[in-house]
C-alpha cells in the first residue's frame, strides 16, 4: 500500500518537474496551451486534487457535484478576464485555496455538499480569472476548453487517489494528505 501511494506522490512530483514555463500557442496551439497550463503550476495542481480528493472524502452525489462546481466557476472566471473585469487578489486567493482545501481536508469536518461545492466554487472564481489573465495570444475558446479538461482530469486524479487512499486506511490518510496539500500551499506561499 505504501509502495502505491509513493509511486503516485513520485509521478505527481515527476510530473511538476518539466513545468518551468507555459506552453506557446503559436507554436503548440491553444487547445494544448489550454490544457498544459493547470499542469505548469503546482499551486494549480495541488488545488485541482486537492478538490477531487475532498470530494471523494464527502462521497455520494459529492463526487460529481463539487468538481462540477469547481468547473462551471472557474469558466466564470476565465469569462470575466476575458472581458476585463477586474478581481482582486487573484494569485494569494489561488495560493489560499491550497492551503483551505487542504485544511478542510485534513480536519474532515461534517460539511454538506452545497457548502462544500459553495467554497470550492468561490477560489474557483479566481483560478478562471488567472487563466483568463495569462490567456496571452490564444484563442480564448480553445485554450478554455483545454484547462477545463486538464482540470476534470486532475480533479479525476483527486477522487481516485480519495477513493483509493479511503479503501486502504480510511479517512486517516486522506487526512494525511489534505495536511500534506495545506503544507505545500505554505511553502508555496513564503517558502518558494
Amino acid at each position: 500500500m505504501l509502495k502505491r501511494i509513493s509511486l503516485a506522490l513520485a509521478i505527481t512530483a515527476a510530473a511538476t518537474l518539466p513545468a518551468f514555463a507555459h506552453l506557446d500557442p503559436a507554436e503548440h496551439g491553444s487547445f494544448a496551451a489550454g490544457f498544459s497550463h493547470p499542469l505548469f503550476g503546482l499551486d494549480h495542481i495541488l488545488a485541482m486534487v486537492a478538490v477531487g480528493l475532498w470530494a471523494a472524502m464527502q462521497g455520494g452525489r459529492a463526487v460529481w457535484i463539487v468538481p462540477a462546481a469547481f468547473v462551471g466557476t472557474m469558466a466564470v472566471g476565465f469569462a470575466a478576464a476575458i472581458a476585463g473585469v477586474p478581481l482582486p487578489f487573484v494569485e494569494p486567493v489561488i495560493l489560499a485555496s491550497v492551503i483551505f482545501i487542504g485544511i478542510a481536508i485534513a480536519l474532515a469536518l461534517p460539511i454538506p455538499t452545497s457548502a462544500v461545492a459553495a467554497m470550492v466554487g468561490f477560489f474557483a472564481l479566481f483560478h478562471g480569472h488567472a487563466h483568463g489573465g495569462e490567456l496571452g495570444e490564444a484563442g480564448a475558446w480553445q485554450f478554455a476548453i483545454g484547462f477545463i479538461l486538464a482540470t476534470a482530469v486532475l480533479h479525476a486524479v483527486g477522487i481516485g487517489l480519495g477513493l483509493a487512499l479511503g479503501r486502504f486506511g480510511g479517512k486517516a490518510l486522506s487526512r494525511i494528505a489534505g495536511a500534506a496539500t495545506a503544507l505545500g500551499g505554505l511553502w508555496l506561499a513564503f517558502g518558494a
